[in-house]
C-alpha cells in the first residue's frame, strides 16, 4: 500500500464524553466534560483510529464533525487518500480525525510507524507544559503547588484585574518554574501594557493569544519584551505569512489545521519564516495527543497535557513522567 492508496475502507464514527477531573475555565468558557469524535477506518483486517474535539469558538462540535463525515461516508468508503482528504474537507476537527486515522491505518498496513513515514527521527520524550486554570489567586496557588515536580506551567488568564495577583501567586508557589500565560483572546492592548511589568517581574517566558481574532494589528509597533504566540489567530498553513512581524511563535493544533498532514507542513513553513513553533491541543484523551506528539518533535514549546485533567483515559495512554510526555507506538501510529 502506498501513501496515496485509494482502496475501499469501512468508516466507523462514535461521539464520546469524558468527564473532567478539574473544570477548564478560560476567557468566556467553562467545561466540566470533554466531548470528542472518534474515527476508525478499517481495511483488510487493520483498523486505524483517531480522535478530535473540534474548535469551540467556531462551533466545530463533535456532533457537527460527525455530520460532516456522515455526509461524505460513501465517498470516503469508496476510497480516498490523505492527499485528497485535504481538498475533501476544510480545516477543522472532522478532517483532523479522518487524516490522523489514515496515518494510523497506513502504519498498521505497512508495518512502518507514522513517525518514520513522516520523515521524522525516532521520537523522544518531550517536556510539556501543564495548565493552571483560571481561578482565584489562592486556588491557582494551590493548583501550582501540585506542579512542583514538573518543568513547565501555563497559566490561563481572563483579562480581569485579578490576573496580576494570579501571576504573582503562581510565581511565588513555583519560584523556579518555566511559566507562560494564555489569554485566549481576553486582553485589550491597554490591559496587556498594564500587566506587562508584572509578567516581566514574574519571568513569564511566553504570552499566548492576547487579543481577539481580527485584532492582530494591535501588535503593530508593540515592542513586547516577552515573545508572543498566535493561537486562535492562526488556523492553518495559509495564515502563517500574516503572522511575521507581529507574532514570534505559531501554536499548531491539529483540530484547527485539520490533521497531522497539515500540522507537519505548518511546523516546517513557520521555521522557514523565522518563527518558533509550538504544538497545543483542544483537550481530549491520549489518542488525541499521539499525532500531536509527532508534530512536537519539530517544536520549541509543547502543550499536550489534555488527558491529565480527565477522570479516566484510553486503555493505552500517554506516559507523563517528570514533566515530560511520551506516546508509545502501540497507542497510535505504530504497526
Amino acid at each position: 500500500m502506498t501513501l496515496e492508496s485509494t482502496e475501499p475502507v469501512r468508516l466507523h464514527l462514535q461521539t464520546e464524553e469524558w468527564p473532567r477531573r478539574i473544570p477548564a475555565r478560560i476567557t468566556g468558557y467553562t467545561w466540566n466534560v470533554t466531548r470528542v469524535l472518534t474515527v476508525a477506518l478499517e481495511r483488510n483486517g487493520a483498523i486505524g483510529r483517531a480522535e478530535a474535539s473540534g474548535i469551540y469558538y467556531y462551533d466545530d462540535t463533535p456532533d457537527r464533525m460527525r455530520a460532516q463525515l456522515e455526509s461524505l461516508r460513501s465517498t470516503i468508503e469508496a476510497g480516498v487518500s490523505r492527499e485528497s482528504i485535504q481538498q475533501l474537507l476544510p480545516p477543522g476537527g472532522a478532517r483532523n480525525a479522518l487524516d490522523c486515522a489514515f496515518w494510523d491505518l497506513e502504519a498498521k498496513l505497512t508495518g512502518i510507524p507514522a513517525w518514520q513515514r513522516a520523515g521524522l527521527p525516532k521520537p523522544k520524550p518531550l517536556v510539556t507544559t501543564f495548565t493552571c486554570h483560571a481561578d482565584t489567586p489562592e486556588k491557582m496557588s494551590a493548583q501550582a503547588r501540585n506542579f512542583t515536580s514538573l518543568r513547565a506551567v501555563k497559566l490561563k488568564l481572563t483579562g480581569e484585574p485579578v490576573d496580576a495577583d494570579r501571576v504573582r501567586a503562581v510565581r511565588e508557589a513555583l519560584p523556579d518554574m518555566w511559566l507562560s500565560i494564555d489569554a485566549n483572546q481576553g486582553f485589550t492592548r491597554a490591559f496587556l501594557e498594564e500587566l506587562m511589568p508584572t509578567l516581566v517581574a514574574a519571568r513569564v517566558a511566553l504570552i499566548e493569544q492576547p487579543f481577539r481574532i481580527g485584532e492582530e494589528a494591535l501588535l503593530d509597533g508593540f515592542a513586547a519584551p516577552i515573545p508572543i504566540a498566535a493561537d486562535e489567530s492562526v488556523q492553518g498553513l495559509a495564515d502563517i505569512p500574516s503572522l511575521v512581524g507581529r507574532f514570534n511563535v505559531v501554536n499548531i493544533k491539529l483540530d484547527k489545521c485539520g490533521g497531522l498532514t497539515e500540522g507537519l507542513a505548518m511546523a516546517r513553513a513557520a521555521r522557514e519564516r523565522g518563527l518558533e513553533v509550538m504544538v497545543g491541543n483542544m483537550g481530549g484523551t491520549s489518542l488525541a495527543m499521539a499525532p500531536a506528539f509527532l508534530v512536537g518533535q519539530l517544536c520549541d514549546v509543547i502543550d499536550l497535557d489534555g488527558p491529565t485533567f480527565l477522570k479516566t483515559d484510553r486503555d493505552i495512554t500517554v506516559d507523563y513522567t517528570d514533566g515530560t510526555l511520551f506516546c508509545p507506538d502501540r497507542l497510535w501510529g505504530g504497526s
